[in-house]
């Protein structure tokens, strides 16, 4: 029986036999998010802390830690080959009706040698979905292993970002989104990479005027066959509201926001799915705010894990995809690249994830 870990060290030929074999199976198949079970983050408000949360700060201060950010998906061969009771699809198709894998690597600052080192190990050991996030500030790296690695543009999903928050009026705030995509393009072609399967706005403008204009810059790039789908991140409610009322072609499919077992305050799953968009953790195994895992939460965590011989992060990874979310992840060790795609083949009782959904008081 072939394992995940097995999977980074097959023969390349073999390893892309096996790719190609389960991005057929899974090609057409649509996500069944269970109802939430959990509380996850909301906020209604355009002044939430989400708003004022400085990422990059946070990337840089916990950047030796497991997770964080953006990547894709392939499972291990027993799940496609067996029947298991785990019901969800790794590849969840978004409400444009684009595939998005579930489980995405994002890439953390360091510098571009480190991200192509990187994204290749990621590639190796199945990742498909890639979040290339503009304040990591190595997109070039990424690009060129891209270019590098011999997987077809086509098996791929990039997605790059934008940060244009700081400006206010809607003029203004398009006019320096226009420029942040254009930077994006400008990095991703040191790769050849000549389109975007989409594009993050990285916070919203001060205003709803301010976050129309940075929409309506989005959707240029839109309309010019630039990115496939649009998203945001760290969008409140009542925010993604002054979106979806003005755009004129494309919506918001996804909207990346801090959420974990540790913090998951409101109700962000389900303020997300009414709106047609999937939550995406970008700190799935905490570090967010007040997110940090606890010894007890992660005891919790390693003891359900047993019973399913999976780690307390895998476990944890598992609730966010049971509560209807997906995640971007990081790592600089093949063995965790591994493991957090590794999380298919079993199922969270209703028992276990109330426990774990009531970790945070």
């Amino acid at each position: 029986m072939t394992t995940r870990r097995d999977q980074c060290n097959l023969p390349p030929i073999l390893r892309k036999l096996l790719v190609a074999a389960i991005l057929v199976l899974h090609d057409d198949a649509l996500i069944q998010n269970s109802p939430p079970v959990a509380e996850a983050l909301s906020s209604s408000s355009p002044s939430s802390p989400i708003n004022h949360f400085n990422r990059r700060q946070a990337i840089q201060q916990q950047s030796a830690a497991v997770a964080t950010f953006g990547a894709g998906l392939i499972l291990p061969s027993h799940v496609v080959a067996e029947t298991t009771a785990a019901a969800i699809s790794p590849i969840a198709t978004l409400s444009d009706g684009s595939k998005f894998p579930l489980v995405s690597f994002g890439l953390q600052i360091y510098d571009d040698s480190t991200a192509y080192k990187l994204t290749l190990t990621a590639l190796e050991c199945g990742y498909r979905n890639f979040f290339a996030s503009v304040l990591a500030g190595n997109q070039k790296g990424f690009a060129k292993a891209i270019k590098d690695s011999g997987v077809p543009r086509n098996d791929i999903y990039i997605c790059g970002s934008v940060v244009s928050n700081r400006v206010a009026g809607l003029e203004a705030a398009k006019k320096e989104t226009t420029k942040g995509w254009k930077r994006n393009m400008e990095a991703f072609g040191a790769g050849n990479i000549d389109y975007l399967d989409q594009i993050m706005l990285d916070y919203p403008g001060p205003d709803c005027d301010s976050i129309r204009g940075q929409w309506q810059a989005f959707e240029d790039m839109y309309q010019q066959g630039l990115t496939k789908s649009l998203s945001v991140s760290n969008f409140s409610p009542t925010q993604l509201d002054c979106v979806l009322q003005s755009a004129r072609v494309a919506k918001p499919v996804v909207n990346q926001l801090p959420y974990s077992v540790a913090y998951h305050p409101g109700n962000a799953i389900a303020e997300n799915q009414m709106r047609g968009i999937l939550v995406q953790a970008w700190a799935p195994l905490g570090g967010s705010l007040g997110g940090r895992f606890s010894s007890t939460m992660k005891g919790t965590c390693a003891k359900i894990g047993k019973k399913y011989d999976k780690s307390f992060a895998q476990v944890a990874l598992r609730w966010i995809i049971q509560t209807g979310g997906s995640f971007t992840t990081q790592s600089k060790k093949k063995e965790h690249f591994a493991e957090n795609l590794d999380i298919f083949d079993f199922e969270l009782t209703a028992e276990e994830m109330q426990t774990l959904s009531s970790l945070v008081g």
